[in-house]
């Protein structure tokens, strides 16, 4: 036979169960859209913070839309290379 205290105890524990799986959140620098078991993706985009949802229901899909510094070689910077190379080896200025 279980305690008072061992009744509560429980029912935290179920019910803390319940509220972790309704809640996500959502992280700066990204996005989700829902998709939804009977309709399909919603086009609804869900901003950053904490949400609810219905966890056998919707499946959150998360996008990531941080900005990456990447770095592209042109064709100009090459030829003006190649030019001072030349000057360089020819002793020419």
């Amino acid at each position: 036979e279980f305690s008072v205290l061992g009744r509560i105890e429980i029912g935290l524990g179920i019910g803390g169960g319940m509220i972790n799986s309704i809640l996500y959140n959502v992280d700066d620098g990204h996005r989700d859209v829902i998709f939804d078991r009977f309709q399909g993706v919603e086009l609804d985009v869900i901003e950053e913070r904490t949400h609810f949802m219905i966890s056998w229901l919707h499946t959150p899909i998360v996008l990531d839309i941080r900005t990456r510094p990447r770095s592209v070689p042109s064709i100009t910077e090459i030829k003006g290379i190649k030019a001072r190379r030349k000057q360089s080896t020819s002793g020419e200025r």
